[in-house]
Formats: C-alpha cells, structure tokens, sequence
C-alpha cells in the first residue's frame, strides 16, 4: 500500500542506468518498478507550474539555459521490493547520488480491462488529484503494479488501505 519511491538525477549517458541496476542488484536490491524521464521534460513541468502560481525569478534565456541543460541528466524513480528501501537509500547515499524519497501508493491490481479505471475514478471522486503514475505487468495472467503519487497521501492511504 503505502510504500517508498526514490527518485534521483542521473547522468543521461549511455551506461549510467546499467551501473545503477548493476550496484543495486549486487547488493540483492530488487526494484519493484521503475520510469525513467529525461529531466527536461520535469523541469518543464516546473516552469509551467511556476509560470501559474510565481512570478520569473530569471531571464527567459536562464530558463531557456536551464532546459538544455537538464535534458543532459535524467529523473528516476524507482519503488525497491519491500524492506529494501533503507539499505537502497544508504547505498545511493555512498555512491553519491543526489536523491529523494515520497510516500506512494503502490496497489497491485488484476490485469484486466477496466480495473485501472475504478482505481483512478475512486481518486477523483474522493477528491484525490495524481500527480503522476506508472505501472507494469509480467504476464497476462498476473497481477499488474501500479505506482501512485497522490496530492494527498494520507487520504489516498485511508482510501486503498485493504
């Protein structure tokens, strides 16, 4: 139900994702789920929302500057299996990788037609916005993991506690 996601900044290389999943998994940390973006669309999504609710704090070339730059790293976020999540956060701490970590929402649900649709229409008719998701599924007849990050977590948890 409730569980910790990381989400960290990486190089956008060719190999940076590998050495990642390499140190984890030689220290038997399993991940869950993971998405990877390149940051300049996140940062993007900052402007957006800066450009709603704040006045600019810097030129437009700064702005147009800090785009280019950011498409040069990448955001992850990753769910690590249960009980992972402090011997992940410790690992990613010394090999310096500059992270933070969210409460989400992680429900397995039937993978069938339909059944994302109820979880997301119970958000909205309890007043919950999500701010994104992500999911996967192994095989048509297994379970489907999927990743929530409510605006509200607390009600979100009240909501989908089994």
């Amino acid at each position: 139900m409730v569980r910790t996601e990381i989400s960290l900044f990486m190089k956008n290389v060719p190999g940076e994702l590998g050495k990642l999943t390499n140190f984890l998994g030689s220290e038997g940390i399993n991940i869950d789920a993971i998405t990877i973006q390149d940051a300049s669309s996140y940062v993007q999504e900052l402007f957006k929302g800066r450009g709603k609710s704040l006045k600019r704090i810097a030129s437009a070339a700064s702005y147009n500057s800090m785009r280019k730059d950011s498409a040069e790293v990448a955001l992850v976020r990753l769910l690590p299996a249960d009980g992972m999540t402090n011997k992940a956060i410790d690992l990613l701490s010394t090999h310096e990788y500059i992270f933070d970590i969210m409460p989400v929402i992680a429900l397995e649900l039937d993978n069938k037609p339909g059944e994302l649709a109820k979880v997301t229409t119970k958000f909205g008719e309890e007043g919950i916005n999500i701010n994104y998701v992500y999911g996967s599924v192994s095989s048509p007849d297994e379970k489907c993991l999927f990743v929530f990050c409510p605006e509200d977590i607390d009600l979100a948890a009240k909501i989908f506690h089994k």
